[in-house]
């Protein structure tokens, strides 16, 4: 099917242009959220009796989205989720997560404008690109952890690997000071119970045998 797109679409092209999509992305994505035209007579004449219109309103709303983006580019937000003791996730991080985290924060984003190249099944830190207008895009990171002390490890450059380890040296450690303390207080113990005889006095006896 050919349509007119009324504005940048990603992949396909530019305000203006004649392109050729498949008939349910059309149908179902493009028309419903005005994006493209079914091309005909009528819907051309139409584009160009609006061209200035649409191209005015592209404008105001790209520098509204660049005024965003300024902000919202590399923002950083916390997910609190359940994850196992190597790191997978008890379920996925989605766009509507980030979207609503992103939005308790004050930044106004709609789940359909994060775009995910893959789900998030790990505890970490992961970058998202939120499309703010068709010609203007924000990188923000989401901060998966299961506490928000966890979450500020993470953010200062430690991996779920490197803060792991930490937490099985310093479980080791407790133990070998336990069991030196055990140790310590096993020899204080030896000493008060088997205290050794005082020595014998040999000069009183060599005394003893000098006056017979």
């Amino acid at each position: 099917m050919d349509v007119i797109l009324l504005e940048r679409v990603a992949k396909l092209g530019q305000m203006g242009e004649v392109v050729t999509v498949k008939p349910g992305y059309a149908r179902n994505y493009l028309i419903p959220q005005n994006k493209a035209l079914r091309v005909n007579e009528a819907n051309m004449a139409r584009f160009e009796a609006e061209k200035a219109q649409l191209e005015a309103r592209n404008l105001e709303t790209k520098k509204e989205a660049e005024a965003l983006a300024a902000k919202l580019d590399g923002q950083q937000f916390v997910i609190i989720r359940s994850a196992s003791d190597a790191g997978s996730l008890y379920g996925s991080v989605t766009p509507r997560d980030a979207a609503e985290v992103a939005t308790a924060d004050g930044f106004s984003i709609d789940k359909k404008q994060v775009v995910l190249t893959a789900p998030i099944k790990e505890l970490g830190l992961h970058d998202m690109t939120v499309q703010l207008h068709p010609e203007v895009d924000a990188t923000i990171t989401i901060n998966v952890a299961r506490s928000t002390e966890e979450a500020e490890l993470q953010a200062s450059g430690k991996s779920i690997q490197e803060l792991a380890a930490e937490e099985e040296a310093a479980a080791e450690f407790e133990i070998e000071q336990l069991f030196d303390d055990i140790g310590a207080a096993g020899l204080e113990d030896f000493g008060d119970d088997e205290a050794p005889a005082p020595a014998a006095d040999d000069s009183n006896e060599g005394s003893e045998e000098t006056e017979e």
